[in-house]
C-alpha cells in the first residue's frame, strides 16, 4: 500500500496546494490531528475539502455546525501574511523546523517573519514565570547568552518575565519568539520593542491567522510548539500552576529533556522547578549542565504526525461495515477517555473502520481527542 504522506515530505506546496491546506486547516473542527488524518486519508487537501461535509453529516453534526473555509477567505489571509512580509510554511516543507515536523500535533502550517535559517538551528526552549524576580530574569538572560554562544538557538514565548529575559541574552546568537496570537499582535504590550527587535535579529513564529488577538486558550498549543522545536527545556521560575510547567510536560511527552533551575525553599516561584527536579528533571545552574546532557542525547527519533492506521483509505473502508459500526463505536464511547485500540478490541471492527467512524465524530463535533490516542465522546450533543 502506498504511503499518502510520502508526497507531502520536504517538498515545497505550490500556490493551490498552499490555499487548500489553509482552507483545510482553517474548516470548522479540524484541528492539527484531524487534518494529518485527513490527508493521510485522502491523499491531498483538496480531497479532503470535498469530503468533509459528508463525513461530518454521517457523524451526526448538524448542517450548520461545520463550515468549510472558502478560497476567497484563505486568499484574504495568506495577502495579510505576505503585507506583513512573514512566510507561510507548510509541514514537510524545506523551511520546516525539523523536530516540530516531529511532534504527533504539528502545526499543518505557521507564519514566520525574521530569519527562517533560524529554525533549522539546534534548539532549547527557556521558558518561566511571568512575574519572575530580578534575580531570575538576570540567570535566564545569563543562561540564554551562554547557551547561544555555545551554538543553541532560543527558543521561548515573548511572555513577560523569564520569556522576555531569555530572549534578550539570545538577541545576538538566534532567538525564536512563539506567540499565541497572530504574527502581527504585540502581547504584551510591554514586548512591542522586543518583538521588532526579533523580527530584524531573529524569528518570530506564529500558528494563528494575523490579527488574531491572544486568548488564554492559545497558550497550550504555542507552548507545544515551544517544545516542539526544542531538544530540551530548560524551566526557570514557575509556581505550581505555571503554564511553563505545561511546556514542561509537553517537553516530555515529546520525548525532549527537561532542565530545572533550583530556587529558594520560601519562593513560590521556585516550588514548580522545584518538584520538576524532585521528578527526575535535570537540575540546571549553568549552560554546562545543558550541555552536558545534550552531548549525550540521541538525536529524536525520526517520526510522523500521529495517525491511527497509515494504510487507511477510502477503497479499504466499506460503506456497509462503517454504517454497522457507528452505533455500536458510539454505545462504547462515553465521556471517559478510552484508547483507540481498547475501541478496536471491544467493538471487533477493524482498525481503519474505528478509525473513519472517529474522524466522522470528530467532524461533526462530537469527539474529543487526548494525549495517549484516547477518545472520548461530548455528551451535550
Amino acid at each position: 500500500m502506498p504511503d499518502r504522506m510520502a508526497d507531502h515530505r520536504r517538498r515545497t506546496l505550490n500556490d493551490e496546494e498552499r490555499l487548500d491546506w489553509l482552507r483545510l486547516i482553517r474548516s470548522t473542527n479540524v484541528g492539527p490531528g484531524t487534518f494529518f488524518r485527513l490527508l493521510e486519508r485522502f491523499g491531498t487537501a483538496a480531497k479532503a475539502l470535498d469530503a468533509i461535509p459528508d463525513l461530518a453529516r454521517r457523524g451526526g453534526g448538524r448542517k450548520s455546525g461545520l463550515r468549510v473555509a472558502t478560497a476567497a477567505e484563505a486568499t484574504r489571509e495568506m495577502d495579510a501574511g505576505r503585507r506583513l512580509q512573514a512566510d507561510l510554511i507548510a509541514w514537510g516543507e524545506p523551511a520546516y523546523p525539523p523536530l516540530l515536523a516531529q511532534i504527533h500535533d504539528p502545526p499543518p502550517l505557521i507564519y514566520a517573519k525574521g530569519r527562517l535559517e533560524l529554525l533549522l538551528k539546534k534548539t532549547i526552549g527557556v521558558v518561566g514565570a511571568r512575574n519572575a524576580s530580578v534575580n531570575g530574569r538576570r540567570f535566564a538572560k545569563k543562561l540564554s547568552a551562554d547557551l547561544g554562544a555555545g551554538g543553541l538557538m532560543i527558543a521561548s514565548g515573548l511572555a513577560r518575565g523569564i520569556d522576555a529575559a531569555a530572549h534578550e541574552g539570545a538577541i545576538a546568537t538566534g532567538t525564536a519568539a512563539i506567540l499565541g496570537g497572530g504574527i502581527d499582535i504585540t502581547y504584551p504590550a510591554e514586548n512591542a520593542d522586543l518583538q521588532a527587535r526579533i523580527a530584524d535579529e531573529g524569528v518570530l513564529v506564529a500558528e494563528a491567522p494575523p490579527g488574531t488577538k491572544p486568548q488564554a486558550r492559545h497558550f497550550p498549543r504555542r507552548n507545544r510548539i515551544i517544545s516542539g522545536l526544542a531538544r530540551g527545556v530548560v524551566v526557570g521560575e514557575a509556581s505550581p500552576r505555571s503554564g511553563s510547567l505545561i511546556t514542561a510536560r509537553m517537553a516530555l511527552d515529546q520525548g525532549r529533556e527537561v532542565f530545572a533551575v533550583p530556587g529558594a525553599a520560601m519562593d513560590p516561584r521556585a516550588r514548580g522547578t522545584n518538584e520538576l527536579i524532585r521528578q527526575g528533571a535535570t537540575l540546571t545552574e549553568t549552560a554546562e549542565d545543558v550541555f552536558a546532557v545534550l552531548a549525550q542525547q540521541r538525536p529524536p527519533a525520526k517520526s510522523e504526525p500521529f495517525l491511527e492506521n497509515q494504510s487507511i483509505n477510502p477503497e479499504l473502508t466499506d460503506v456497509d461495515d462503517i454504517d454497522t459500526a457507528r452505533q455500536e463505536i458510539l454505545s462504547a464511547l462515553g465521556p471517559a477517555p478510552t484508547t483507540v485500540d481498547e475501541l478496536v478490541r471491544v467493538c471487533q471492527f477493524s482498525q481503519a473502520v474505528v478509525s473513519t467512524v472517529l474522524l466522522e465524530l470528530e467532524l461533526a463535533g462530537r469527539l474529543e481527542r487526548h494525549p495517549g490516542s484516547k477518545v472520548s465522546l461530548l455528551m451535550d450533543q
